[in-house]
């Protein structure tokens, strides 16, 4: 159960690391420089889009993570 747990903890983190890193900064960072072209083909309101869906991954992503965290503490004793 252990070991499950930290797998899963590990997927998530990776999951986590990624879509954080996706998102567009004040100086719309990599989220900026991989839908750029995007933006210009579909208009803005794509690119706003994919913030708002990065965002609710984020929040989703954090909520397991803390959890997860939690469940292996608590495993480990």
């Amino acid at each position: 159960m252990h070991t499950l747990l930290v797998v899963l903890l590990v997927i998530v983190s990776i999951a986590l690391i990624t879509v954080v890193l996706l998102q567009s900064g004040k100086s719309a960072g990599l989220s900026g420089a991989i839908s750029g072209g995007a933006e210009q083909l579909f208009g803005k309101q794509k690119a706003r889009g994919m913030d708002l869906v990065l965002h609710r991954a984020t929040i989703i992503l954090s909520v397991l993570f803390f959890i997860l965290t939690i469940a292996v503490s608590y495993a480990g004793l």
